[in-house]
């Protein structure tokens, strides 16, 4: 029941618009997911460097897209546990790129980490997040395709 990178867009799209607003979808594969953030001057701290909570912010939709591409469109995905080891400073002019890998796909828990680099520094990671998210009961998600099948033919 994979989804395909369009299928996510277009999901994002209808349902999380501001979400792709600073953030490219480069590559959804199998237990993966590669984005890139276009960092903007809010995304800048003190000390000519990036912010955490953006890094956060990449690291968790890299997160969610590579879900989304392993088990379907399932918007009631969520996280429950992220943590972050910020391993040097990231180019303050550059935009990151974050490579997802989901570690481990159960019923309900699905584990992950994501590497997080400045784009002109592919070989020296800024950041590694891992992060575990909370795949809602089947009941749950089937009653979820019902209600956007239904909100579509409208």
């Amino acid at each position: 029941m994979r989804s395909t990178k369009q299928e996510i867009i277009d999901f994002l799209k209808r349902e999380f618009a501001a979400s792709l607003v600073n953030c490219d979808i480069e590559e959804v594969g199998e237990k993966s997911a590669s984005l890139v953030w276009r960092v903007g001057e809010k995304d800048l701290r003190p000390g000519n460097t990036i912010s955490g909570p953006t890094m956060m912010t990449l690291a968790d939709f890299a997160m969610y897209v590579a879900i989304l591409g392993e088990i379907g469109i399932v918007g009631l995905a969520v996280t429950t546990n992220m943590n972050i080891n910020f391993l040097r400073k990231p180019s303050a002019g550059q935009n990151l790129r974050g490579i997802c890998k989901l570690m481990k796909v159960g019923k309900a828990l699905i584990v992950a980490e994501v590497w997080i680099y400045s784009i002109d520094q592919m070989n020296d990671p800024v950041a590694h997040v891992t992060g575990t998210y909370s795949i809602p009961p089947m009941k749950m998600v089937n009653q979820e395709v019902l209600l956007n099948s239904t909100a579509n033919v409208e």
